[in-house]
């Protein structure tokens, strides 16, 4: 089968013919329909994120496929399957069946994950849709609903409106809150707007005069953290979900004499998940999605790197 790997810190993917994968007693084949290119990925590449495997390996870590063969003991599930991996981040990181990240992942025509990591996709669920909530919906729905804890009445802010930060919007207009966003590109306003944002701005000091009861910062270069600190309100929290940089500089004097909860997040649990799956059937939840051939994995992750798409990302392994 064809697959793209990860060689070394700084090189582009390589395609690689690999065997086709063997589902060992408690695991299954999934022949990737779709997988999500992610942010992530980008920055493992380049270096900001160390790798839990070495190379070579096969990144992509949202997908979406079919069974195609059960190992020894899955029940539950059959061949032909419509299903989802699950990148299951709570209450206990499983980072070890993640795809992508714990064990090869997406970024090739089939891959083999645990029988415990796999969610049915509803009939009206593309697999599109289902692959790319594995991480860039869900990621965002946990940190607005579950860290940021986005309720009816509240007045909260998204920083970063790219994939993630769109979902993150939206997910706090289900909720019930007010929701303003920022970017320092104006042209993701309109796109924020669709989801339900109030109003954008450039500038994360701009939301000061709003006293925001929670602001998620899905940029996360530093500088977006420690302004995010600076405006909230008394009392109030932040969530910083964004790597955008390594390390980060605020102000003490506002964390302390605010007594701002600073928070981080991380993915999600499985049945959040479900929850997200549920809200896209509804047409709740309606990602913002670009397909790209597999061929050009690649173009698309250095679109990635320089902050060239809307929305998200997939590709079809097998054409």
């Amino acid at each position: 089968m064809k697959a793209f790997r990860y060689v070394a810190k700084g090189a582009p993917l390589q395609v690689a013919e690999l065997p086709d994968p063997v589902a060992e007693p408690g695991w299954v084949v999934v022949d990737v329909e779709v997988a999500g290119l992610c942010h992530s990925d980008v920055h493992m590449i380049d270096g900001l994120i160390e790798p839990m495997r070495r190379p070579p390996f096969t990144f992509g870590h949202e997908v979406a496929g079919t069974v195609s063969a059960l190992g020894e003991g899955v029940e539950g599930y059959a061949i032909g399957d419509r299903v989802a991996v699950a990148i299951i981040a709570h209450p206990e990181v499983q980072a070890s069946y993640a795809p992508g990240i714990g064990v090869d992942g997406g970024y090739a025509e089939r891959l083999v994950a645990h029988a415990s990591t796999l969610v049915p996709l509803p009939d009206s669920v593309s697999t599109v849709h289902a692959a790319v909530a594995t991480d860039s919906v869900v990621t965002a729905y946990h940190a607005v609903r579950t860290e940021a804890r986005a309720k009816p009445g509240d007045v909260i802010a998204v920083v970063g409106l790219g994939g993630l930060g769109l979902n993150g919007v939206r997910t706090g207009v289900i909720a019930g809150a007010t929701v303003y966003g920022v970017d320092i590109n104006p042209d993701t306003f309109e796109a924020a707007g669709a989801a339900g944002a109030r109003e954008c701005f450039t500038d994360v000091a701009a939301l000061a005069d709003l006293r925001p009861d929670a602001i998620i910062d899905f940029a996360g270069v530093g500088s977006t953290t420690s302004d995010a600190i600076d405006a909230v309100r008394r009392l109030g929290r932040v969530v910083v979900v964004g790597l955008g940089t390594k390390t980060t500089t605020f102000s003490n004097g506002s964390l302390i004499r605010k007594s701002v909860r600073l928070r981080g997040s991380y993915g999600a649990s499985k049945d959040e998940y479900r929850q997200v799956l549920d809200f896209i059937a509804a047409g709740r939840i309606e990602p913002i999605v670009e397909e790209i051939p597999f061929a050009d994995l690649n173009e698309g992750l250095d679109r990635l790197r320089h902050g060239k798409v809307r929305g998200r990302l997939v590709t079809r392994p097998k054409g």
